[in-house]
């Protein structure tokens, strides 16, 4: 059962006339939840200003940089927000204001008269889908991976619709995509790493449509050379405890010491 937030944990404490006022002022979802931060780090810590960067309220309230400095230079223009010291490019020191008697509402957006009635928008044009015939290179490539997810499949008994029920002419879109548009002109390099992913312990139940492979491809195509094939990972040398047990066994049967070659 997961554990409930509790008073004992930590809380922010704040006078119910500021919430009472900032619901009664104009204010945007964005520049709300800045405000939650911003009394967070202030008043959850007992104190009355703290530095922020765009990059950290970015991160605490899920928004892009961009957006946020936006909304909190609104906040500072309309008396909200104090800064105290920094800008420039360096964190700022941010105080709330809590005269809310000096805040300023937003101004009202001007409504544009429109003189004539707005045509109606032509409906979006459908694109039409992509067929590749069987003998084209991109349906090949399509057919070459599934034949091998199908392989895999029946070799460790995974049952997946997606395997049984595949869209070859899907597929082989995605192939075309990952040449044309990820700029993977290396076929010799897809076949090989079709050919690993659907070997390895991980990737081959992990990466069974075009559409993850291309979605992988970069991170698998590094991951094939960094573990190699079977047959290229060479079996672990000799220890020298052996080889020194070796020597003294050659030593023990009489063997000249300066004659004794280990096997490695």
């Amino acid at each position: 059962m997961a554990r409930r937030p509790q008073l004992e944990d930590g809380y922010t404490r704040i006078a119910n006339e500021i919430l009472e006022q900032a619901a009664r002022h104009r204010l945007n979802g964005t520049q709300f939840r800045l405000l939650m931060i911003i009394w967070r780090y202030t008043y959850g810590y007992r104190r009355k200003e703290a530095e922020f960067t765009l990059s950290f309220l970015a991160d605490a309230i899920g928004a892009s940089r961009s957006q946020v400095d936006r909304e909190l230079t609104a906040l500072i223009e309309r008396n909200v927000l104090e800064v105290v010291a920094g800008g420039s490019g360096k964190p700022r020191l941010l105080l709330f204001n809590k005269d809310f008697s000096t805040w300023l509402q937003p101004e009202p957006r001007e409504r544009k008269k429109r003189e004539h009635p707005k045509p109606p928008s032509k409906p979006a044009r459908k694109r039409e889908k992509r067929t590749y015939d069987k003998d084209s290179t991109y349906y090949r490539m399509a057919a070459y991976f599934h034949g091998k997810v199908r392989e895999m499949a029946a070799e460790i008994g995974f049952n997946h619709a997606s395997i049984t029920k595949a869209d070859l002419q899907k597929w082989a879109d995605d192939f075309r995509l990952m040449v044309e548009r990820d700029g993977v002109t290396d076929k010799h390099m897809i076949r090989e790493v079709i050919d690993w992913v659907t070997q390895d312990e991980f990737w081959r139940v992990n990466v069974i449509s075009a559409k993850k492979l291309r979605e992988k491809f970069p991170e698998l195509a590094l991951k094939m050379k960094s573990r190699g094939s079977p047959q290229q990972r060479q079996a672990p040398k000799e220890s020298m405890i052996d080889r020194l047990a070796a020597a003294q066994e050659w030593i023990d049967a009489g063997g000249d010491p300066y004659e004794f070659e280990p096997d490695n």
